[in-house]
């Protein structure tokens, strides 16, 4: 049986080797006897992805018999055309991402809902006069021209109860947008704020968050990719991953400190207070109504089939009707965990 390891090794050979950017190897000291895994994140390790880095460090992995190697990304909608061709094993990507590439044919699917919720929020400083949505009204607010929340900000407007030509948008790139905001070239950003909330908070300023689940705009977020190959050829190897990462994400909620000094460990260059807060900022959109009566990664028909009515309305889906929820995700894989369930490091056992 040819396994994706195996595919991934005749695809990409030495040629992965020499270009990945590594940013995680096996856990503990000498050689790993596991079996090599490799994630994609969505972007270049950021403090919002600490708890993966703790899920290694901490042993979770080792537990379980991978040996993972944590890869940068480059957006979510390249980690999924990563995970569909068999460069890497598994992606952490957006939903609304995956579901786009679902929809032109990419042979992958949803496998562990990490975000109960999409972390999409609209982020003022403190002295910029906004407090509520209302005070958005006559203000400037940044963002991706050509991303998805600048295609689902529609959506927010009317749910927040603002009118179309209430707030301007203005465009900038994802790396101006914190120093455009610090220089107040524009009053507020679209942002998600397990991203940018923890930088401000790095550097002294604790910024007001407009969350857009709290109008009602509640979304699935980022979760865990897998082909239907690797579903199809190494089940065990999937439940094995999506039980690590869960336990060693939920070991991280409940440890931040230690969590951050892991990722700390690994990724240099960030303050402590900045990852706690980005651990902080991942954990409050983990755990929902939903999956806490499910199990922790679990999705339901009628969540996925809101985002794919959504990514037809506003994110360019052309043929919604075309994919259904059981085209998108599936809970096979999910050790189900409980959301009072305190977990032990394997390390401290």
């Amino acid at each position: 049986m040819t396994t994706t390891r195996t595919r991934r090794t005749l695809l990409a050979g030495a040629a992965l080797a020499s270009t990945a950017l590594v940013l995680s190897g096996c856990s503990g000291a000498g050689a790993s006897t596991g079996q090599d895994v490799t994630l994609m994140l969505d972007v270049a390790a950021l403090p919002k992805h600490a708890p993966f880095y703790a899920a290694v460090s901490e042993g979770f992995f080792e537990e379980a018999g991978i040996d993972l190697e944590i890869m940068a990304g480059s957006g979510s909608g390249n980690t999924v055309t990563s995970v569909d061709t068999g460069r890497v094993d598994f992606g952490w990507a957006d939903y609304g991402v995956t579901i786009l590439n679902q929809g032109e044919g990419a042979k992958v699917k949803q496998v562990n809902l990490v975000q109960g919720q999409s972390a999409y929020a609209t982020i003022a400083l403190p002295d910029s006069g906004i407090e509520d949505w209302d005070d958005l009204k006559g203000k400037t607010v940044a963002t991706e021209a050509a991303g998805a929340p600048a295609k689902m900000w529609p959506a927010v407007v009317e749910a927040a109860g603002l009118s179309e030509g209430d707030v301007e948008i203005v465009a900038a790139t994802g790396e101006s947008k914190i120093p455009g905001l610090l220089a107040k070239q524009w009053d507020a950003n679209i942002s998600l704020f397990v991203s940018d909330q923890p930088v401000l908070i790095g550097q002294g300023i604790d910024p007001v968050v407009l969350k857009w689940a709290d109008v009602g705009v509640s979304y699935y977020g980022n979760g865990i990719v897998a082909s239907d190959e690797t579903l199809a050829n190494d089940p065990e190897l999937v439940t094995s991953f999506n039980t690590a990462l869960s336990r060693g994400l939920i070991w991280s909620c409940q440890n931040p400190s230690l969590a951050a000094a892991d990722f700390m460990e690994q990724v240099p260059g960030f303050e402590q207070a900045t990852v706690e807060a980005a651990i902080e900022a991942q954990c409050s959109v983990t755990w929902t109504p939903e999956n806490e009566e499910l199990g922790f990664g679990s999705m339901s028909d009628e969540g996925v089939q809101k985002f794919i009515d959504l990514a037809g309305t506003y994110l360019g889906l052309a043929d919604p009707d075309s994919l259904s929820p059981a085209d998108v995700y599936t809970n096979e894989f999910i050790t189900p965990i409980a959301v009072d369930e305190v977990i032990t490091s394997p390390r401290a056992e």
